[in-house]
């Protein structure tokens, strides 16, 4: 059944995340080991007091006094309250804050592990039953699936599968172990890997289509709602016909007096869904989304470097790369080379709908990734995204019963609805984590004009 719109966001990772406290934590840990060093040298010190040439001269005159101030030195130093014992106890509660630390974060990466190790072993499992077992347990498994859809779902195939997505994690990856199984050892990332090389790359050919004059694309963005309405903008003008159309943009963000602040690229999904073989001048095609998810540089990914250099955006100036769906992929795999390499200084990433778990980004970049749980899309990765305090993931309820409505940016005729209705409710967040991710935007969200060039990225033929 469908929902009644955006409802039950949810905010993992982040300032707010487990990740930044378990940073604070290792960070206590350090500094609690700093100051009982600090105190442990303070007694250390102070013993020499004891054999001081003038309180020991000084016993002569006063012998009571020397005895009575030796016997307080040393409990000041080395009783059970004393400072050395402090400087202890000062130690084992630092290491007691690192281990904690150590053992969540271990907790953690071992539950992570292990749910992709069931998956694995579960595949695995069917395939050592050979192929005739495999294809037994595979139509078992179809049939109920189908009884399900055909008793409760009316038959609506789509409708079963919006409202499980969680299917598409599991199928995935049990896929690897189940071919391990059978013969072939494989992970997600060597598959992966294997279709990718099925889609050769190329080179970009970037073409200038001007400037942008609809309002959409030439209003300063005042929030994550904005940002977002200007991703649907680009998303609706991506044309899959040769040289037509505006597949990314570069907005230059200026304050009152005309001095960019900010650039931001907008980078929208897949619009041609060819098989290996197929269509090989679109720079948004279904090749490109297995080469985004397989590590590899893309021909979109070198088409925006192009478009960053005829923009003539300095090394040092601050970027944000916003992308839907396939675009989403392509700016994070962009973000991560852009910034290793010192090409350019992208600080702050969005995505909507993108598998981007398994996509590394550098701790100087701040991402946000909305997701919503009906949308099929982000699972493609059978991973959930890091909860690393750069890096932030919304999830939200928007059931619209069909694989299309769930994935799209927006309504009907680019009304609120979906990724951007969940975007705008974030404005008024006072997660912690939302807040400074929105508290980090001001080169971009904050300036009184913006000038839009558009480009259409294409492969040389």
């Amino acid at each position: 059944m469908t929902g009644p719109g955006v409802t039950n966001l949810n905010v993992e990772g982040g300032a707010g995340g487990s990740d930044a406290v378990y940073e604070d934590l290792a960070a206590m840990g350090g500094l609690t080991d700093d100051v009982a060093g600090q105190t442990l040298t303070i007694a250390m010190t102070s013993h020499r007091y004891l054999a001081d040439a003038d309180v020991v001269a000084s016993g002569i005159l006063n012998p009571a006094g020397l005895v009575r101030f030796e016997g307080a030195l040393l409990g000041a130093l080395d009783g059970p309250s004393g400072l050395t014992a402090t400087s202890a106890a000062i130690g084992l509660r630092g290491l007691a804050l690192q281990a904690t630390n150590q053992a969540y974060q271990l907790t953690d990466d071992l539950n992570a592990q292990a749910l992709a190790a069931g998956r694995w072993l579960a595949g695995a499992a069917i395939g050592s039953t050979g192929l005739l077992g495999t294809a037994a347990a595979a139509g078992g498994t179809a049939a109920v699936i189908a009884a399900d859809v055909h008793l409760n779902y009316d038959g609506d195939w789509q409708r079963w599968l919006v409202e499980h997505p969680g299917m598409v994690d599991t199928l995935l990856g049990m896929t690897p172990g189940t071919l391990s199984a059978m013969g072939f050892p494989s992970t997600l990332g060597s598959l992966t890997g294997l279709i990718a090389d099925a889609y050769p790359d190329g080179d970009a050919q970037l073409l200038d289509k001007g400037t942008a004059t609809d309002p959409r694309a030439t209003t300063p963005p005042g929030g994550l709602g904005d940002l977002i309405d200007g991703l649907d903008f680009r998303n609706s003008e991506n044309s899959d016909v040769r040289g037509e159309g505006s597949n990314i943009d570069v907005k230059a963000v200026k304050d009152a007096n005309g001095n960019i602040t900010g650039y931001i690229v907008d980078v929208p999904g897949t619009n041609v869904w060819n098989l290996p073989g197929g269509d090989k001048g679109s720079a948004n095609d279904f090749g490109v989304n297995v080469d985004g998810m397989a590590g590899n540089e893309t021909v979109l990914q070198k088409g925006i470097d192009q478009a960053l250099q005829r923009a003539g955006v300095p090394a040092d100036a601050p970027v944000m790369l916003v992308g839907h769906s396939q675009g989403g992929i392509i700016a994070a795999r962009a973000a991560n080379d852009f910034v290793t390499n010192g090409q350019y200084n992208v600080t702050h990433v969005i995505t909507a709908g993108s598998p981007v778990g398994n996509i590394p980004v550098p701790d100087s970049v701040q991402v946000l990734s909305l997701e919503n749980n009906g949308d099929v899309v982000p699972h493609l990765d059978a991973r959930d995204n890091p909860a690393t305090d750069n890096r932030t993931t919304v999830t939200f309820d928007n059931q619209t019963g069909t694989a299309g409505g769930n994935h799209a940016i927006s309504g009907p005729d680019g009304q609120d609805a979906n990724y951007e209705a969940a975007a705008r409710q974030l404005d008024g967040s006072t997660d912690p984590s939302v807040v400074r991710f929105r508290d980090g935007l001001g080169n971009f969200t904050g300036g009184t004009s913006v000038d839009t060039h558009q480009y259409k990225v294409e492969r040389k033929q």
